[in-house]
């Protein structure tokens, strides 16, 4: 019986595909195998001795330590694609309100009093305050071409905008999916030169962060809009805000409100809903969902922040051993050499590696003794060891 503890709430798309017979799932459980979240703060939270696996109902990982877990052998699982249609509508939707200045307008006719004359007579003299302009024949800029910058390039295509994107790891999966209209820019400055909205689509780590500092926001084409639904560190904020000012910088859509940008009356501002769809949610429970029992039941890593894909089938009898360790010279040798000498035969094995860390899956012919497996996990590099009872 594995267990599951949830923080947040968790969409019944994705909790209903943990069988009962196999799993206990509930939001205050003791030494739980796997923990799945969406926004909770795991930072302060100790980790379980008994934790596998933890499964992030959502692309971004910030709100996990994810370099801890690594370090005790825990994948962390995201679901990156799966919330994607959901962002690039919103980001369509934050193109639309700064272009036709609607927020501003609509602040207009909810301040209206009197009767029909009088607020016809207010629309008529006022209304010339927040004529905008129109999508079509505008170029957008997409920085960051995965999943969601993919589709909020073919949704702006179909809308009549110029495409052009920039990104420099973007995968062949993505090549396939980016509309044939799409023009390939050079680099950030020749994109954000060229463009009328420019639009953020990367993670936050260390190489983003203040990634559109203000070099770039002055190279920015002047009353442009800048649109930032990736997450709230990846601007410059104090350099977005004086170009605010200024009047270089049309408008500022953002999903992530700060004191700074509350009120400011070029900047539109939503509550972090770019994956606040039922459709976003119940996709990124049902993907990671699947990945974490993947993960328990198989050793299966799909979509983890931390260690490497390692994907076999699951029509398997026997038992199967799986290993986190640091991708160092002579762990393999040093794990087949302890299960030799105890007389276990391997049947099948499967290495990756992704930076420092590596993942291994092995088959062998019979059960592993305790002792055999203290041997295994007290080896230099190693991280985590696990068995798993696998069956067709």
């Amino acid at each position: 019986m594995f267990k599951v503890l949830t923080y947040n709430n968790i969409s019944r798309a994705g909790l209903d595909m943990f069988p009962t017979y196999n799993y206990q799932v509930a939001s205050q459980i003791d030494n739980p195998d796997a923990i799945l979240l969406r926004s909770f703060n795991l930072h302060d939270q100790p980790i379980p001795e008994s934790l596998k696996a933890v499964g992030r109902a959502g692309a971004g990982v910030n709100n996990i330590p994810v370099e801890e877990y690594t370090k005790r052998g825990i994948p962390v699982f995201s679901t990156p694609g799966a919330n994607s249609n959901a962002v690039a509508e919103l980001t369509i939707g934050g193109m639309l309100l700064a272009s036709r200045n609607i927020p501003a307008a609509l602040n207009f006719v909810s301040g209206l009093e009197g009767d029909e004359n009088s607020i016809n007579s207010q629309i008529e003299q006022n209304k010339k305050a927040f004529a905008g302009f129109e999508l079509s024949g505008k170029t957008l800029g997409v920085l960051g071409l995965g999943a969601i910058g993919v589709k909020v390039a073919n949704y702006a295509d179909a809308l009549g905008l110029k495409v052009i994107g920039f990104d420099p790891f973007m995968s062949l999966q993505s090549a396939w999916k980016l509309t044939s209209s799409a023009v390939p820019a050079t680099g950030i400055e020749n994109l954000i030169s060229r463009s009328d909205f420019i639009s953020l689509h990367v993670p936050l780590n260390n190489q983003t962060k203040n990634l559109i500092n203000k070099n770039y926001i002055d190279q920015i084409k002047k009353g442009a809009t800048l649109l930032n639904l990736s997450r709230a560190g990846v601007v410059d904020e104090a350099a977005v805000l004086s170009a605010l000012d200024s009047g270089a910088l049309h408008a500022y859509v953002c999903d992530f409100p700060t004191p700074a940008l509350l009120n400011h009356p070029r900047a539109i501002v939503l509550p972090h809903l770019g994956a606040s769809t039922k459709e976003a949610e119940d996709n990124c429970a049902a993907m990671v969902a699947e990945q974490v029992r993947e993960f328990l039941e198989y050793g299966t890593i799909r979509n983890s922040v931390n260690f490497p894909e390692v994907v076999v089938t699951h029509n398997v009898e026997g038992v199967r051993l799986g290993i986190a360790n640091k991708n160092i010279p002579n762990v393999l040798g040093q794990i087949s050499s302890t299960l030799g000498d105890a007389g276990l035969n391997i049947l099948d094995m499967l290495n990756k590696s992704c930076g420092d860390f590596a993942y291994t899956l092995i088959n062998i012919n019979a059960d592993v003794p305790r002792e055999v497996l203290e041997r295994i996990r007290s080896l230099d590099g190693v991280l985590s060891t696990r068995v798993i009872k696998v069956s067709k």
